[in-house]
C-alpha cells in the first residue's frame, strides 16, 4: 500500500508544470529557520516527556508525588 502511494506521488510530481516563480534568498533562510524551529520544538518535547516515554515502553508506572 505504501509503495503504491509512493509511486502515485512520484508520478504526480514528475508531471508537474513549471511555476515560473521567483524565490529570493530570504525564502531559503526562512525555510531553514522554520525547519530548525520545528526540530528544536520536537527536541524540547522529547526532553520534557523523556521519563514518561521510557517508563511507558518499559511498562513501569510513574511514582506518584506525596
Amino acid at each position: 500500500m505504501i509503495v503504491r502511494v509512493a509511486l502515485v506521488l512520484a508520478a504526480c510530481l514528475s508531471i508537474a508544470s513549471p511555476a515560473y516563480a521567483y524565490l529570493d534568498p530570504g525564502t531559503g533562510s526562512m525555510l531553514i529557520s522554520a525547519v530548525l524551529g520545528v526540530a528544536a520544538a520536537v527536541a524540547l518535547a522529547v526532553k520534557m516527556f523523556w521519563y514518561r516515554l521510557v517508563g511507558f515502553f518499559r511498562g513501569k508506572r510513574p511514582v506518584p508525588d506525596k
